[in-house]
């Protein structure tokens, strides 16, 4: 029985550490091609360039966070768990703030390009009149 206790620890470990590969390579290639979009976006001039590098960052961030909550499956140490700890702390932090980011370049742009017209004056005489 302790052998078979074994063998399913092994295959455990194996599909863990392969898992994490997977989604590790998944987040790397969401960069990558976030970051070449972004380049040809900049050279094209084409609007929100900046917004959809962030998105892709963000999303590129969570998938390499995912891996590594998956690595603290397999810890076995207290020192490893620490390191673990810290790296997603430092990674939550980074998508905390590219979050704020996109939401700032979200509000961006959505606002109108143009500036308001002036009003009349007859519409600031109006409100600013006092009834007496």
């Amino acid at each position: 029985m302790e052998a078979f206790y074994r063998v399913l620890e092994n295959g455990f470990e194996w599909l863990i550490s392969y898992a994490i590969l997977l989604i590790e390579f998944i987040g790397v290639s969401v960069l990558m091609v976030s970051v070449v979009r972004g380049v040809v976006g900049l050279l094209l001039k084409k609007e929100h360039v900046r917004l959809k590098l962030a998105e892709g960052i963000a999303l590129s961030l969570e998938f390499k966070m995912g891996g590594e909550l998956l690595r603290t499956v397999s810890v076995r140490e207290w020192n490893e768990l620490l390191i673990l700890g810290a790296v997603i702390l430092l990674r939550a932090a980074l998508t905390f703030l590219i979050h704020w980011e996109i939401g700032l370049e979200t509000k961006k742009a959505a606002s109108p390009k143009s500036l308001s017209l002036p009003r009349r004056e007859s519409d600031r005489v109006g409100k600013n009149s006092r009834s007496d």
